[in-house]
């Protein structure tokens, strides 16, 4: 058994950030129910271009693999009913939405408890359930430049920028997902269930981590820095050698000895000016200029081997493709292939959760769910009968979508 498969979570998820943390917690076994709401289309994430058709998109593939899809609107009296149903068998309640819709869906644990005492409400939202900014929507663009990323990403001199890839949304949904398994623990110990106010808002300033700290304590001014450079440790950035980029971090003094060898310039350490971190910190203006015309005169294939076996932190810098196809990306088993009814198969990454000795997890990736495809499977798993779904169908709960009854959908 997987570590998670006692679990079972309903979640209220959509585009990113949700679905995000969900989908490690599904692909360490927990059975993840995901509500759509039909009158919606369901998840936003299944019409993101530009790979999209027919309510699925890769987007959403990459986000929703090895969950159950189920169509239900909980603001109908017949599907708040089923909802019900499902928390009572449920260990927790998932959302990402605004942060006043928990209270406005009767989705926090004052709004659950006579449903089931047990029940964890887990709820990610842009900026929380307190506070100025909480009826406000939450994008990770938006939440990089409030909580200062976007000021300290980029060159010296040029526009703010944000990082390349949506980080506060993916810390988020960890952070989502550690809160989860902590308020289950809890309540499986105690026999009571708990809310988890998680924001985006809090997971990106609190990210700022020592930067924070050395601005709070000692009025420090955290600012871009050339080439991505560490704020206080050099050399620890890119360069730019012959034929492409390379990063070269000498976070400990051996490795600023151990360059100066492979530099073929040993009177670098021999300079009291770059003696130590501080040294070198104080003079980087001087030092950098140095190592950018040291390194600029072979290819990076050339330092990364002399680097290499010298034993100094350093990799090329990869475009995407690169990184996917690197050896080590095969070997540590990061790709995931689903079949899909559109595409053939889908190539996507797995978690890197991993539980257990290396290479023990043997059941295959199913990919993200059609729209609703597990609506009737799941109902009939906690009890309903074809009669009692078509009554519900009929009094809305599923909007005006077929569920299906024949072949399990």
């Amino acid at each position: 058994m997987k570590p998670l498969e006692d679990i079972r979570i309903v979640s209220l998820e959509q585009y990113g950030a949700g679905p995000f943390g969900s989908m490690h917690l599904a692909e360490l076994g927990a059975e993840v129910i995901k509500i759509e709401d039909p009158s919606s289309g369901g998840d936003v994430g299944r019409y993101v271009p530009p790979y999209a058709q027919d309510g699925d998109s890769l987007f959403f593939e990459s986000f929703n693999k090895n969950k159950s899809s189920v169509l239900l609107d909980i603001r109908a009296d017949a599907g708040r009913e089923v909802f019900h149903d499902l928390v009572r068998s449920a260990d927790a309640v998932y959302s990402n939405l605004r942060g006043d819709v928990p209270a406005k869906l009767g989705i926090r644990y004052a709004d659950l408890a006579d449903v089931n005492p047990r029940i964890v409400c887990c709820s990610l939202t842009g900026f929380g359930m307190t506070g100025p900014r909480s009826g406000e929507p939450g994008y990770d663009y938006v939440l990089q430049a409030l909580g200062g990323w976007m000021s300290l990403t980029g060159e010296p001199g040029g526009a703010p920028q944000k990082a390349g890839l949506s980080l506060v949304d993916y810390s988020g949904g960890f952070v989502a997902a550690i809160a989860l398994l902590a308020g289950i623990h809890a309540a499986r110990r105690d026999g009571v269930g708990t809310d988890c106010d998680l924001s985006l808002y809090d997971t990106a300033v609190s990210l700022l981590t020592y930067p924070a700290t050395w601005h709070l304590t000692e009025g420090y001014t955290p600012a871009r820095t050339h080439h991505s450079a560490h704020p206080s440790l050099v050399p620890f950035q890119a360069f730019e050698a012959a034929d492409g980029w390379l990063v070269v971090g000498c976070a400990k003094e051996k490795f600023w000895q151990r360059l100066t060898v492979v530099l073929e310039r040993p009177d670098l350490a021999e300079d009291p000016r770059f003696a130590t971190f501080r040294d070198r910190d104080v003079h980087r203006d001087v030092l950098v200029p140095v190592l950018e015309e040291l390194f600029a005169a072979r290819d990076v294939g050339v330092w990364i081997a002399a680097m290499g076996a010298a034993g100094i932190p350093c990799a090329p810098i990869h475009d995407v493709g690169e990184a996917l196809t690197d050896p080590h990306t095969a070997a540590r088993g990061l790709v995931a292939e689903t079949g899909h009814a559109h595409w053939g198969t889908v190539r996507s990454l797995r978690s890197p959760v991993r539980v257990g000795p290396p290479g023990d997890d043997t059941r295959p990736a199913r990919g993200g769910p059609a729209m609703g495809e597990h609506t009737r499977s799941v109902l009939r798993g906690i009890g309903y009968d074809d009669e009692q779904l078509a009554a519900l169908r009929d009094a809305g709960a599923f909007g005006t979508h077929d569920i299906g009854f024949g072949e399990d959908r």
